[in-house]
């Protein structure tokens, strides 16, 4: 069955890890999807899992240039947009208040706040009635936790800007929502081992994503943040409530 025939995604973040799974999925169901993700390798590599049916495109989203061009290209291919993920973001480096940096601050802004922001801001034009946008937030947001401050507050301020988005965007017919994982990555960075994670990452993850994405989203409450614990196989679904 496949539930987002002929939908159009775009996903940031999607040429690796949580956002390429994403793709993979959506693929398997029909949807049109677009990755983008600013590593050409990861890009390339996407390009080639993703076939036909999918478009990857090397972009940075703290680029408004890119970001343009990233959406020029959708517009040009498909006209328009359902599904909008923006998944991309960094942990930065694992380090404390007294040592942070603040070029390493200002870098994990850059892309998981400002870039969020921009990257919606800018998808504006594209979404059509009934489309959703989904963001990354994090366990970070709301878990204390040594050393991994900046990218904790990043991420309480992308589960911020969910609350905001969703209370604007009902207006033109657009869901707004959150995803935060409570299982990262098979990739250990400095975040999954500040948090002491012990996880795995399917590379199906078709049950739990849908799960959300064929829910008819004008019914989820808005700015709701919902969990997703995502041990191999675990397709169960978590509402985490209101923020």
């Amino acid at each position: 069955m496949n539930r987002l025939q002929g939908k159009v995604a775009v996903i940031t973040g999607g040429a690796s890890g949580i956002g390429l799974a994403t793709a993979k999925a959506f693929l398997k169901e029909g949807a049109r999807v677009v990755v983008a993700g600013r590593d050409q390798k990861n890009v390339d590599k996407a390009k080639d899992l993703l076939g036909a049916s999918g478009v990857a495109i090397r972009a940075d989203v703290t680029k408004m240039e890119e970001l343009d061009s990233l959406y020029a290209r959708v517009r040009e291919e498909f006209e328009h947009i359902d599904v909008l993920f923006a998944n991309a973001g960094i942990p930065g480096a694992s380090l404390s208040v007294e040592k942070m940096t603040s070029n390493e601050f200002d870098a994990v802004f850059a892309t998981n706040v400002r870039g969020t922001f921009f990257t919606v801001q800018k998808a504006l034009p594209l979404l059509r009635e009934g489309a959703s946008v989904i963001l990354t937030t994090s366990i970070a947001n709301q878990m204390a936790r040594a050393n991994v401050s900046a990218y904790a507050a990043s991420k309480a301020a992308v589960r911020s800007l969910t609350q905001s988005f969703a209370a604007e965007l009902i207006g033109r017919g657009v869901t707004a929502m959150g995803l935060k994982f409570s299982v990262l990555s098979d990739e250990k960075s400095a975040i999954a081992k500040a948090f002491g994670l012990a996880y795995q990452f399917p590379d199906d993850l078709k049950d739990v994503y849908l799960h959300v994405f064929k829910t008819d989203l004008s019914r989820i409450d808005a700015d709701t943040e919902w969990t997703l614990p995502i041990p191999a196989r675990i397709v169960r679904l978590a509402r985490n409530g209101r923020p």
